[in-house]
């Protein structure tokens, strides 16, 4: 689009926006279809131009998305590109999507940020614990290759930490707890939220509301009952103060990222180089 940061907004939909006007005001009821602006780099009709674009009902995922985009530069910057970050913000499609797109481009980095911060639960856990967890079992090159491959498929290979905070909910309170459970690294933040018994709707009321029966309870592997009510303790709790948010700080984040560093340091792992190729042909 011809449309640039500073230029002046002159009409929209060939209304005249004037100063007495709100521009939300001319966008009421615009979403998802074309809208026609009139812009200029100066407030004057003289050279104007007129560009189309399609507005958004929300601008929460853009949102969202610089915020993710901004922690995985941040991640990257302090770690020489050694250590990936994936947010994973419910258990459910997003949460999915989310991990697809950001976990397997960075399959083979050192080291792995994985933050569930904020997280809506839903009930994919176990999937997304399943990939984590799978150990390296051996390693496989192709012939006109250098790159290692490794058995199973998509393993990462390396040291990796949880980042956790209040509103880590419900399938994101368990999937913390299965974090720790498979030793796949230490939580980081505050103490989740602390409800994990699932749900089931038995039907709507006359009165437009829906009865919920509470019907699944997570256990641990001695069969007590765990989180519910409580939540999941972080290894090092790390505080996000107002004051450090709001000059742009994310201590839990920082904290993260110098403890896998730590670990990095103290425990590396690297795949194999791929090795010469072997001589079948016998010795004359």
């Amino acid at each position: 689009m011809e449309a640039h940061e500073g230029d002046y907004i002159l009409a929209i939909d060939g209304e005249d926006l004037t100063a007495a006007k709100n521009p939300y005001q001319l966008l009421l009821n615009k979403a998802n279809r074309p809208v026609q602006l009139t812009l200029n780099s100066k407030p004057a009709t003289g050279g104007a131009r007129q560009v189309s674009y399609k507005p958004i009902t929300t601008e929460r995922n853009l949102i969202y998305l610089d915020w993710v985009a901004h922690n995985r530069e941040a991640v990257s910057k302090a770690t020489n590109g050694r250590v990936g970050y994936i947010h994973i913000p419910d258990m459910g499609a997003a949460g999915i999507r989310e991990f697809i797109k950001f976990y397997y481009p960075q399959i083979r980095k050192e080291a792995l940020v994985v933050d569930v911060r904020g997280n809506g639960g839903g009930n994919i856990s176990q999937m997304l614990i399943q990939r984590l967890y799978r150990p390296l079992l051996g390693t496989g090159f192709d012939r006109v290759s250098d790159y290692t491959g490794t058995y199973p498929n998509e393993t990462f290979y390396g040291p990796k930490i949880c980042l956790i905070n209040e509103t880590s909910a419900s399938d994101g309170d368990i999937f913390p707890y299965m974090f720790r459970q498979a030793g796949l690294g230490p939580l980081i933040g505050k103490r989740t939220w602390g409800g994990v018994v699932g749900i089931s709707g038995r039907g709507p009321l006359l009165d437009g509301g829906t009865v919920f029966v509470p019907e699944f309870a997570t256990a641990s592997t001695e069969g007590k009952y765990v989180i519910e009510g409580h939540g999941v303790d972080p290894d090092i709790e790390v505080e996000n103060d107002p004051a450090s948010v709001i000059s742009g700080r994310d201590p839990q984040l920082e904290r993260g990222i110098a403890e896998v560093m730590k670990e990095l340091e103290a425990h590396p792992k690297k795949l194999p180089s791929r090795p010469p190729d072997p001589v079948k042909t016998p010795k004359r």
